[in-house]
């Protein structure tokens, strides 16, 4: 059976060697569609990991209250909506509400040493929330000290004294609304360069200089040891209804209430949606370089019909001609799959190099051994069903026939 299966892969290839143009122009068409899900599957299954990876950082006992629908991703983020006084005392009443940290945000102009740039500035209860920020979303420091509470200190996203302000240093100072204040800390890479590019002081401080009295663009809440998030979800729910009720005369909008939890499962279940999307329209292509190599196939067809019509009258089956034309048309697929992979891989590879050098995006593409002999199998699988019509169509031909074609 082996030495059968070899001489049928020297056919294949003898076949394929005579034909060479036309064979690498149907391979071209695999490597396109195997380079395209290669690439997008690698990097979205890397994306996917560092998504999930930041999420995991926070802690199981944290949740987030977000004013407007977690639907509406857009309006949550920049649509201006606040928390208000009321909203944050209402969840640090819920039962399970150990510590809550109202944070807020705004674009200022910032000055170091001469030179001015826009930040974004965040406001944070620094003596309330400093150790949730340190043990349960993983904030490290790479350089310098955390501010004392009260005092004007800020530190600083990774990419402040990198790009924004090159060479910025702790222990000197930058003024900000007219006053100065001292650089104490740099944070480590949090891994997206918005979060890296941001500037963090103390929220009494940040609302003497901003004019911002009250509210917040958002909460965290730490729960109490003993009490499951999902509890302590509702109980929040609540009181924010209740207390709503109470303004009913007033403007508001809209919450959002998750645990990190649920957060990471949700995005989870939209990243493996994406893939999915990703992978199906990625599929288009290799399809396309099927019907390429069903069209070459029938082609090679044609042109070997004596040579088909000898094999059947000195004794080959019907397999054997199937088994002939299959092995060519999987070759097809297996040489164009192994040039998608390089060529996918390689572009992935590249891509991950950049965002890394840039500071867009802690990316690591994914490329594992599994992803591998899925593309090589897959681009094999294609290529056989592209050839079993025109193998079939071959097995069938009269030898009498085929003997007289010319």
């Amino acid at each position: 059976m082996g030495k059968t299966l070899k001489e049928y892969i020297k056919i294949a290839i003898r076949s394929l060697r005579k034909r060479r143009l036309r064979s690498w122009l149907t391979m071209i068409g695999v490597v396109i569609g195997v380079f395209l899900i290669m690439s997008l599957l690698s990097l979205s299954e890397g994306i996917k990991t560092a998504v999930m990876q930041q999420l995991r950082m926070m802690g199981k006992d944290i949740i987030m209250i977000m004013p407007g629908e977690i639907t509406d991703v857009v309006s949550m983020m920049v649509g201006g909506l606040e928390l208000t006084d009321d909203d944050i005392k209402a969840i640090e009443k819920a039962e399970g509400v150990d510590i809550v940290v109202p944070m807020t945000y705004k674009g200022e102009v910032m000055r170091y040493q001469g030179e001015k740039r826009t930040v974004l500035l965040c406001g944070i209860p620094l003596e309330e929330s400093l150790n949730i920020f340190k043990t349960d979303m993983g904030f490290e420091l790479v350089e310098g000290r955390w501010p004392i509470p009260g005092k004007r200190e800020i530190f600083v996203g990774f990419l402040v004294p990198e790009e924004i302000f090159p060479g910025m240093k702790t222990g000197t100072q930058i003024t900000l609304k007219g006053k100065q204040f001292g650089v104490v800390g740099v944070l480590k890479s949090i891994g997206s360069k918005q979060d890296d590019s941001q500037v963090y002081v103390d929220l009494d401080i940040y609302r003497e200089i901003t004019g911002e009295r009250a509210g917040a663009k958002m909460a965290m809440a730490k729960i109490k040891p003993g009490y499951s998030a999902e509890e302590v979800v509702e109980n929040i729910k609540e009181n924010l209804e209740e207390s709503r009720k109470r303004r009913r005369g007033e403007d508001l909008p809209s919450y959002t209430v998750i645990s990190s939890e649920k957060m990471t499962d949700i995005v989870g279940n939209i990243m493996g949606l994406i893939q999915v999307v990703i992978f199906g329209f990625a599929s288009i292509a290799i399809v396309v370089g099927g019907i390429g190599i069903m069209n070459t196939m029938y082609t090679s067809v044609h042109e070997r019909i004596r040579e088909i019509g000898i094999m059947k009258a000195v004794g080959a089956r019907r397999k054997t001609i199937i088994a002939i034309f299959l092995i060519e048309s999987g070759i097809f697929g297996l040489v164009g799959g192994l040039g998608g992979i390089v060529l996918g891989l390689g572009l992935a590879k590249i891509v991950e190099i950049y965002c890394q050098t840039q500071n867009l995006f802690i990316l690591k593409a994914s490329i594992t051994p599994q992803l591998v002999f899925f593309g090589l199998a897959f681009s094999f699988l294609i290529g056989c069903i592209a050839g079993y019509l025109p193998a079939r169509s071959a097995s069938k031909l009269n030898p009498v026939d085929a003997l007289r074609y010319e």
